[in-house]
């Protein structure tokens, strides 16, 4: 499968996923989003169990996001954050907020999340508390990121996107130096 089936479909399962309970999602409606069929899924991730494994795996956007020296992660989050909704891009990390699972689904999206995001980004900070100042950081990155997907045309997205990374940035920033 080319890396633009895999990401059409991962994009469609993602959205699938975040916005409607587990048992209500179909593999058909997956590929239907996705342009393609059901079977290929089926081909490249085997069932619906396994492809909800693969969207609950935040390790490529986490790696992403903290792909930079620590001196400069806060302005690289909010960049990102900011950057990919005025370009339209679905925002990273932004599933665990939505996902609105219920049970062992829920419980798998936020495990992940706590061990492939917020435990890697506190083994990176250095000085005290560095559990909570990581937790902090990403609630401070998905917070943006949550308000930017809501108002699509608040102030937010109508402000210079270099003002608005130079407000937000210096306060992610002051919890990763701690």
């Amino acid at each position: 499968m080319s890396d633009s089936g895999r990401t059409a479909i991962l994009r469609a399962a993602r959205r699938a996923f975040a916005f409607h309970p587990y048992d209500m999602v179909t593999l058909r409606a997956i590929a239907a989003e996705a342009g393609v069929s059901a079977a290929l899924i089926v081909k490249h991730f085997g069932g619906k169990e396994q492809l909800f494994e693969a969207v609950a795996d935040f390790s490529g956007d986490v790696e992403a996001l903290l792909a930079v020296p620590l001196a400069d992660l806060g302005r690289h989050l909010v960049e990102t954050a900011v950057m990919v909704r005025h370009r339209d891009l679905p925002p990273p990390l932004i599933r665990v907020v939505f996902g609105i699972g219920a049970g062992d689904e829920r419980e798998l999206l936020l495990r992940r999340f706590r061990e492939q995001a917020t435990d890697r980004l506190a083994a990176l900070l250095p000085g005290p508390r560095a559990a909570l100042r990581a937790e902090l950081v990403w609630a401070q990155f998905l917070g943006l990121s949550t308000v930017l997907s809501l108002h699509k045309q608040g102030a937010i997205m109508a402000a210079d996107p270099a003002e608005v990374i130079g407000r937000y940035a210096p306060a992610v920033q002051a919890l990763i130096d701690g």
